[in-house]
């Protein structure tokens, strides 16, 4: 699964945004468990905008899902770990990972106009 830069979103109400710097990568594990990668690498003065881009995904999350967070394993349907990490060059690396079922990735993947590959 690739990225979709600039692609607008909808998450099935009257929302929409674009992401910009958000791109998706995704797979299934033998264990049922499907995980989603949402990453950016921006200039400092772009991270704002990214941070607001990974707040509406996870906005999102809990909308359509309300209530459902946790592992998995443990009858949860979506988890999420963010990471951010300074980069040489004045740039900062985003990661926001989704440890989720399959029907929750499916969801995530129509909302923000994945299609498979």
């Amino acid at each position: 699964m690739a990225g979709w830069p600039g692609q607008e979103v909808s998450g099935g109400d009257t929302e929409s945004m674009a992401l910009r710097y958000l791109s998706f990568d995704f797979s299934d594990g033998d264990d049922g468990v499907t995980t989603l990668d949402a990453m950016a690498s921006t200039r400092a003065d772009q991270h704002e905008a990214v941070m607001a881009e990974v707040q509406q995904v996870l906005d999102w999350s809990e909308r359509h899902f309300p209530g459902q967070q946790g592992p998995v394993e443990e009858g949860g349907t979506w988890l999420h770990e963010l990471q951010v990490q300074d980069e040489p060059g004045g740039w900062r690396g985003v990661a926001l990972t989704f440890s989720a079922t399959p029907e929750f990735a499916q969801a995530l993947m129509a909302a923000f106009g994945a299609e498979d590959e």
